[in-house]
């Protein structure tokens, strides 16, 4: 399935690489956040790849998928990028493409 065809979820209105959930905009089901959020440490399950295009489908490739179970190693300081544990292998993302990605906490699911 392409990112964002999903009928049962809200069009993220994303135009770009750069957007997707705003900043402060709140999850349409309790108990979601952007991976952005998660601390070092912390693991969760993704619920939905908030993302058009090139970028989502790219995601999806990476094995970011919906129930798969992803960790948060490290934030890089300075605004740099999330390391994060999905599928035994250490992917690298973007913080603007991490504020794409919505996860469900374990203690949620």
């Amino acid at each position: 399935m392409r990112a964002g065809n999903d009928p049962d979820l809200p069009a993220c209105g994303n135009k770009g690489w750069r957007h997707g959930l705003r900043r402060g905009g709140q999850p349409w089901r309790p108990g979601l956040r952007s991976l952005n959020d998660l601390e070092p440490g912390e693991s969760a399950k993704i619920a939905h790849v908030c993302c058009r295009g090139r970028l989502g489908e790219r995601l999806l490739e990476m094995g970011l998928t919906p129930g798969t179970e992803v960790e948060v190693i490290r934030h890089a300081p300075l605004g740099g990028p999330i390391e994060v544990r999905v599928r035994g292998y250490l992917l690298l993302l973007r913080r603007c493409e991490a504020e794409n990605i919505l996860v469900e906490s374990e203690s949620a699911v």
